[in-house]
């Protein structure tokens, strides 16, 4: 991904309030981060090309996702192995939904949009 590719917004556009947390090569080399965005814990992951954001804490237990993996597409919970979609935060055979952020790349730096997206979004 070149320093001006974006995940799912136009490089600076719309991003108004969002954070700035890592740069991307940062992330690269471990596929996945915790940060803080306000008293937030979020949970970053680089799958394949594209980065996606979650909050950090499990919606089935509460556990860290940051301290999670990545496996076939999915981001796996290392407390009971459930698997969500990273795009859309599903948890896959259940109806569940873990809350996602949008996410953009701009100029190398991971930026966050401190809010949610609400489920009717996804």
């Amino acid at each position: 991904m070149s320093d001006t590719d974006t995940d799912t917004t136009a490089a600076g556009a719309g991003t108004t309030g969002w954070v700035a947390t890592v740069p991307l090569t940062a992330l690269a080399r471990r596929r996945r981060a915790r940060v803080e965005i306000g008293d937030r814990a979020v949970a970053l992951f680089l799958v394949g090309e594209r980065v996606f954001a979650f909050d950090d804490v499990c919606i089935h237990k509460g556990r860290s996702l940051s301290r999670g993996v990545v496996w076939q597409g999915r981001v796996v919970c290392p407390a009971h192995q459930w698997a969500f979609d990273p795009g859309t935060g599903r948890a896959e055979g259940r109806d569940e939904c873990q809350p996602v952020h949008d996410v953009a790349v701009i100029d190398g730096v991971v930026h966050v949009d401190p809010h949610p997206r609400r489920t009717e979004e996804i």
